[in-house]
């Protein structure tokens, strides 16, 4: 059995992070000079998209880039790619990580489940185990 994490904790895939993040400074880079060095027939507006569709793709990125899962003493954030979660220890009941998920889910209270996307396999499948029984010792820790 693992011993918990202390707080603050935070599982995040960082390796993902640290490609992401940089691609995406290029992204922006890479379009604007694209826009910049586009041929003399091509107007304003032209430009101006190719710009913008360096941004849009960078904010792609960056949006993969967020998941993460947090805890303290009062609970646990769960960030994915979209929403943003709060949630008290008690309204966590389990924390899943079964063979051949993509990431850990945590089953609540009120009998829905949510992924926790800031825990995957993506970045080890031993370091995720790892994280999930972490997490899951903590709410076994706090939620009684």
């Amino acid at each position: 059995m693992s011993t918990p994490a202390e707080f603050p904790v935070t599982w995040a895939p960082r390796r993902t992070r640290a490609v992401l993040l940089p691609v995406c400074a290029l992204l922006v880079v890479m379009f604007a000079a694209m826009a910049i060095a586009l041929p003399a027939n091509w107007q304003l507006n032209d430009r101006i998209m190719m710009a913008v569709s360096g941004v849009l793709f960078a904010g792609v990125g960056l949006m993969l880039a967020r998941p993460r899962v947090s805890a303290d003493a009062e609970g646990v954030t769960v960030v994915n790619f979209v929403r943003r979660r709060r949630l008290a220890w008690a309204e966590i009941v389990g924390v899943n990580f079964r063979q051949g998920d993509p990431w850990a889910t945590l089953d609540l209270a009120d009998g829905t489940s949510l992924a926790a996307i800031g825990i995957q396999s993506g970045v080890g499948k031993a370091q995720a185990i790892a994280d999930a029984r972490a997490l899951r010792d903590l709410v076994a820790r706090h939620s009684g």
